[in-house]
């Protein structure tokens, strides 16, 4: 008996459609690599931040790219706390509250936070007012960056955590070979389905996260016209 017929040895269909999972989640990760780096551009260039850049190592497994990603995410949380913490100390209490009244118009709160920067980098222009209170007012860091963060610990976490990213590219049975050395065969079934689950949480995750941070980059691309 072939390898993959001791994985859903009646449904053929199945093995290609977890061939199809694992490129999704390479797919969705690579994505999520991108628009993090496009971030941590905006933030060093614009916000006085000096955040690495971060790449996808391909010879590294499933978790230690979730793990590098992660801890990128982490850092740019940190910044923006950072940012409110430095706003809060420099401005009297009302004009800090206007930041996050939704009923203060917004080049008021940009003109705000830019003479904020300006205090702390020596120089800042409106972008770094437009970047601060985008992060600051939107959900881009408060939910969607928790929530893609805790879905990468729970993927990276699962039976595909320590498989090699390399292997995605590589024939069914080795990728079934790799699944069947992670698990005991009568756990295989679960462990797939609950992946399949995960995934399906972290591409709608990885979609608003990356939809976020196109908003942030489309009004960089403005201001600089």
């Amino acid at each position: 008996m072939a390898l993959s017929d001791l994985f859903y040895p009646d449904n053929p269909k199945r093995r290609q459609e977890l061939i199809h999972l694992h490129q999704e989640l390479l797919n969705c990760m690579s994505a999520n690599f991108r628009a993090t780096n496009e971030l941590v551009g905006v933030l060093n260039e614009h916000l006085g931040c000096t955040i690495t850049h971060i790449r996808m190592r391909e010879s590294s497994t499933v978790k230690e790219n979730c793990d590098i990603i992660i801890q990128a995410m982490s850092e740019i949380q940190h910044q923006v706390q950072k940012i409110d913490s430095d706003m809060k100390e420099k401005l009297e209490p009302v004009l800090y509250q206007k930041l996050y009244d939704i009923k203060e118009p917004e080049l008021e709160k940009i003109a705000i936070a830019q003479k904020v920067f300006s205090i702390i980098l020596g120089e800042a222009t409106s972008t770094a007012g437009m970047v601060a209170i985008k992060l600051l007012s939107s959900s881009l860091i408060t939910l969607t960056v928790s929530k893609l963060i805790s879905l990468l610990m729970q993927i990276g976490a699962s039976v595909l955590g320590g498989i090699s990213i390399t292997i995605l590219g590589l024939g069914i049975e080795m990728i079934l070979h790799a699944i069947l050395g992670a698990v005991e065969r009568n756990q295989l079934l679960g462990a797939v389905r609950s992946y399949e689950k995960h995934l399906a949480e972290f591409k709608a995750a990885s979609e608003k996260y990356q939809r976020a941070i196109r908003e942030v980059m489309s009004l960089v691309r403005e201001q600089a016209q």
